[in-house]
């Protein structure tokens, strides 16, 4: 594949002379190449060439090369890494995937087989506005969304889809990380009218708020230091289009009052612009927090909530769909089997048996994750030994989450039913002598299980239900509440059975 526009790639590699070789070979191709020897050079050049690849191969003292990929992924999440390296073992392939590179070439390599690994990795990229890559893109969402509907509640939103697709209106699309709202957006687009025009992403937390509305809105020559040619926003490439703005709860508060003029009046003038800019683009926006407590915080808008939340799809987390599951599997082992040109063994009923079991607090892209990982290593032992090391702990709950305890009614009415059991404590009987009694160690764990069990419930209806709300309240991480809510269900079922 011969790039029709140049493609920017930066060649990190503390070889000198193996780097300028790979410099020279990409520039006769037509890309436009810049190059570093270590990781820190790396990660100065990614910022200012804002390249479109990555060929990352470092093994000299500095910044190590997973270190430097993980900046990278941190930095600019969308950019696909090649990780070019001479070590072939299992656990520096499996973390380096696990981090976020996209491929994994092993030297020594001819360039025949570097190029054909670029051209797969590059055709993964989307490109708004080639009519050739967009038909491209809604063959694949046809095809991913085969996927949904295999379960009632994915169903619902399938059907939702279908409704909202052919309308111009702003859809909220809703869900935790990685449940898929970017493909429900393209399910959206690839159905509607517009569906041979651009489809323009624009991820609002990966994007500094300085420079988030130049990106939005673009720029006139002069509205700033170094503005020296005329920038198109995003808005103006998405013109006829769909612009799916995602994460639009971290936009800062001063730049949400210019976006709501776009979505009332079609209108917006660049940064320097002395004229408005008339546009058509139908505006489909997606969040993993609760907007409106950040409407309470003041920290979004009001009236751009509203404006936003026309017609709202939810996508429930895959733990609440875990019939998905295997649907899934099959579906990510076949495309990454394809990709990688290998034949992996079918993942086992042990492997399965793990996967159904386990809380997924990444969602499908975890899964997603976590099935590239086993195509590029084939163990399943380390797969499953992955998923059995994520058995959460309980640990003490801080004094500052004792939240005044709600009515029972109000916990009925906003518990998930998957919370509704306590843990019982037995109650010790007689005068202590009892040797089959608990100990008293045992009885203060339960106490303390128990007491953390209620401070959690408080919190969670305190919040609605707003996970990562709630952990900030209970200062522990994310994923430490989700550990934790994966306990109190698994000792509900154990509850139940003994019961039964």
């Amino acid at each position: 594949m011969v790039p029709s526009q140049k493609i920017r790639v930066l060649v990190a590699d503390d070889d000198v002379g193996r780097g300028r070789f790979l410099a020279t070979h990409l520039a006769r191709r037509g890309f436009d190449v810049s190059s570093a020897n270590s990781g820190e050079e790396a990660l100065r050049v990614l910022r200012v060439h804002d390249p479109d690849l990555v060929l990352l191969d470092l093994s000299t003292p500095g910044m190590s090369v997973l270190d430097t990929l993980e900046r990278i992924k941190q930095i600019k999440p969308a950019v696909p890494v090649m990780m070019l390296s001479n070590r072939h073992e299992a656990d520096i392939v499996f973390n380096a995937s696990k981090l976020g590179a996209d491929d994994y070439l092993a030297k020594p390599f001819e360039t025949r087989d570097l190029d054909l690994r670029i051209d797969k990795v590059l055709e993964r990229q989307r490109v708004p506005g080639e009519v050739s890559p967009l038909r491209d893109q809604v063959r694949r969402n046809r095809d991913f969304a085969g996927l949904f509907g295999t379960s009632p509640r994915m169903e619902e939103v399938k059907n939702t889809i279908e409704q909202v697709a052919e309308t111009t209106a702003t859809v909220l699309i809703r869900g935790e990380s990685g449940t898929g709202k970017e493909v429900v957006a393209r399910m959206i687009y690839a159905q509607s009218g517009r569906f041979d025009k651009p489809f323009v992403k624009v991820n609002c937390a990966a994007i500094p708020h300085e420079l988030l509305e130049s990106e939005l809105f673009g720029y006139e020559p002069g509205a700033f230091t170094g503005a020296n040619r005329q920038k198109l926003g995003k808005f103006d490439l998405a013109n006829s289009g769909t612009l799916f703005l995602d994460e639009v709860s971290e936009m800062h508060p001063a730049l949400q009052a210019k976006l709501l003029h776009v979505l009332q009046d079609g209108g917006f003038s660049r940064l320097g612009g002395k004229r408005d800019i008339s546009v058509d683009v139908r505006v489909l926006a997606a969040t993993n927090k609760g907007l409106e407590l950040a409407v309470q915080d003041g920290t979004f808008r009001e009236d751009l909530f509203y404006r936003l939340n026309v017609i709202t799809i939810h996508i429930p987390p895959l733990r609440e769909r875990r019939e998905e599951i295997p649907v899934f599997l099959d579906y990510f082992l076949r495309k990454y089997s394809e990709f990688y040109s290998k034949q992996p063994a079918p993942f086992g009923d042990s492997a399965i048996g793990c996967m159904m079991d386990y809380g997924w607090p990444g969602n499908i892209r975890e899964l997603e994750n976590l099935v590239k990982r086993y195509v590029i290593v084939g163990n399943e032992a380390q797969i499953i030994r992955e998923l059995s090391m994520h058995k959460p702990t309980l640990v003490a709950v801080p004094a500052s989450a004792a939240i005044a305890t709600p009515r029972p009614s109000q916990l009925e009415e906003t518990r998930p039913p998957a919370a509704a059991i306590t843990i019982p404590i037995t109650t010790v009987k007689g005068n202590g002598a009892d040797a089959d009694g608990p100990s008293l160690l045992e009885i203060g764990r339960r106490a303390a299980m128990t007491a953390e069990r209620e401070a959690i419930e408080r919190v969670l209806t305190q919040t609605r239900w707003n996970r990562r709300q709630a952990a900030r309240i209970l200062k522990i991480s994310y994923k430490a509440l989700l550990n934790k809510l994966k306990v109190i269900e698994e000792q509900d079922a154990q509850n139940k059975n003994l019961s039964a």
